[in-house]
């Protein structure tokens, strides 16, 4: 019985050097927020009400209590846990109408 549990110890031991793992986990594609197209942003227009412009956007991902006037629009496609699209738009209202778009995108 010894014999039997030091050869397995040896055995697990010895599995333990393996560099590379054979079996690797799946790791799905996340994406996160609103997703605005070309055509979508082309359908926005300065002068725009706030109830229009949600319309066709949908719910801001960001409306700070602090910054009435601005509305963040964020979208991150991630796949294998990095960062692979990245995209931001801001819009600033004056009162109720829209006065200004922001665009940013990155990408890898």
């Amino acid at each position: 019985m010894r014999i039997k549990l030091m050869l397995l110890s040896a055995m697990l031991a010895s599995c333990s050097g393996l560099s590379a793992p054979l079996v690797t986990p799946y790791k799905m594609d996340i994406r996160q927020g609103n997703f605005v197209t070309p055509e979508t942003h082309e359908k926005l227009k300065i002068g725009m009400i706030r109830a229009q412009v949600r319309y066709v956007l949908g719910s801001p991902t960001i409306s700070d209590a602090f910054h009435g006037n601005r509305w963040d629009y964020v979208y991150l496609l991630e796949r294998d846990g990095k960062v692979i699209e990245k995209q931001n738009m801001t819009l600033y209202f004056d009162g109720d109408n829209l006065a200004r778009i922001d665009i940013g995108q990155a990408g890898q």
